[in-house]
C-alpha cells in the first residue's frame, strides 16, 4: 500500500478519512458533507473537503484496490454517453458477473481504438483473459477481440448485457447530483476512487440474509479502514 502523508493539516488523520468516506460511500456534495461536519462540532468549509477528497481519495482508492480479490473470469462490458463541459463523451464500463467494477475509462470515441485501451487495460490490471465476455451489439468490441487475439466466448442481446448496463446507476446519480461533470480528467478521477468504494461496500443485500448483511458491512468497513489506517501508520514512521 502508498504511503499518504497528512503532515501539516490541520485536523487529525481521522477526520480527514471521515469526510472522504462520507463524500465517496453516499451521494453526497461537499456542501452536505460540510453540514454533517457541523452536526459533529467540526467546522469545515465545502472547498478543504473538495481539497482532501482530490488529495486522498485516490491513494486510498488504491489501497482499497489491493484488498479486493481476483475478480470472477466472466467480464460484461458497456459504455454510455456524458457531457463533460458541453462535450459529449462515453463512459467505457467493464463489471465481472457478480458487479465487481473491474475498469472505467472515460474516452471521447466510440469505435474501435476504444474499445481497444479498455481491453488492453483490463488484461494488463487483472492479469487473466476472461473465458466470457457479454457486450451489447457494438461491433466495435467483435473488431477489438479480433486485433488483440482475444479468444474468449463473445456473448451478445439485447438482455444479456444487463449486468454492465445496471451498474451505470450509481454513477448516474453522482453524476447528477454533482451537476454533471467539470473536465474528463476530473470525471476519470472521480469515477475511479468510486469504483473502489463501490466495490467495497456493494454487499448486495437483497440476497443474502441479515446476519450475513452485518458480517459483510463490518468486513466491509473494516477494509476501509485498514486502506485509510494502514497508509497514515506507514508515513509516520
Amino acid at each position: 500500500m502508498q504511503p499518504i502523508s497528512y503532515a501539516r493539516h490541520q485536523f487529525p488523520p481521522a477526520v480527514i478519512q471521515h469526510a472522504v468516506w462520507l463524500y465517496l460511500r453516499f451521494t453526497l456534495s461537499y456542501r452536505d458533507v460540510e453540514d454533517l461536519l457541523v452536526e459533529r462540532g467540526l467546522d469545515v468549509s465545502y472547498e478543504t473537503v473538495r481539497r482532501w477528497v482530490g488529495k486522498f481519495g485516490p491513494a486510498i482508492a488504491r489501497n482499497l484496490r489491493q484488498l479486493r480479490c481476483k475478480p470472477s473470469s466472466r467480464w460484461h462490458l458497456d459504455e454510455m454517453v456524458v457531457r463533460i463541459n458541453g462535450r459529449q463523451m462515453y463512459l467505457w464500463r467493464a463489471v465481472d458477473d457478480e458487479g465487481e467494477v473491474l475498469e472505467v475509462l472515460i474516452q471521447s470515441r466510440r469505435n474501435k481504438a476504444a474499445a481497444c485501451k479498455l481491453i488492453r487495460k483490463l488484461l494488463k490490471k487483472h492479469g487473466f483473459a476472461p473465458t466470457r465476455v457479454t457486450t451489447d451489439k457494438l461491433r466495435s468490441y467483435g473488431a477489438a477481440f479480433k486485433e488483440i487475439g482475444l479468444s474468449a466466448d463473445h456473448e451478445q442481446g439485447a438482455y444479456q448485457n444487463n449486468r454492465a448496463e445496471v451498474s451505470h446507476q450509481p454513477l448516474r446519480r453522482r453524476e447528477r447530483k454533482m451537476q454533471r461533470f467539470k473536465s474528463p480528467g476530473s470525471a476519470q478521477r472521480f469515477v475511479s476512487m468510486h469504483a473502489a468504494t463501490y466495490n467495497t461496500f456493494n454487499v448486495q443485500r437483497h440476497l443474502i440474509s441479515r446476519r450475513t448483511l452485518r458480517t459483510f458491512r463490518a468486513q466491509a468497513r473494516a477494509d476501509w479502514s485498514t486502506a485509510a489506517a494502514a497508509a497514515w501508520r506507514r508515513s509516520v514512521i
